[in-house]
């Protein structure tokens, strides 16, 4: 999939880590240090603009190290960045953690993952008893056991 990408930053295009990499990581584009206080979140811009084909979304999500080490995610993971926005990518970091963390500029901050999808065509019936029968039916959270 071809997409199409300015990069307004000061640090150089994302690039996928790996040949197996599904995400690219996007860095903070700020000119100084920013603190995040816990429970804090900040929308922290990356410089970068995409313009994605017409089936094409990209999805913001969290970096799985920072997650982990320090409690940093993304409150609105994953974040949707549709095929008509060409604006600067941002990301809403929130600090889970009980302690201040400090995002530098140019930290890996997210990863980027671009992919296809389809609209869906809804077909409106009347009640859920038109819905053809499953083995699980309305059965939700837990439902299906833990094992």
């Amino acid at each position: 999939m071809e997409v199409k990408i300015v990069n307004n930053s000061k640090f150089d295009l994302p690039q996928y880590a790996t040949s197996g990499s599904a995400g690219i990581d996007l860095k903070a584009n700020i000119e100084e240090s920013i603190i995040l206080k816990p429970l804090e979140r900040k929308l922290i811009k990356t410089g970068i603009h995409i313009q994605l084909p017409k089936n094409g979304v990209a999805y913001i999500c969290p970096r799985s190290g920072l997650a982990f080490k320090n409690g940093i995610s993304i409150i609105n993971s994953p974040g949707v960045i549709d095929n008509d926005y060409t604006g600067d990518v941002g990301v809403i970091l929130i600090n889970m953690s009980n302690e201040d963390f400090i995002v530098n500029p140019g930290e890996r901050i997210a990863q980027m993952v671009i992919s296809t999808y389809e609209q869906a065509q809804f077909n409106q019936l009347s009640s859920i008893e038109e819905f053809e029968s499953t083995e699980r039916g309305s059965g939700g959270f837990g439902s299906t056991g833990k094992s």
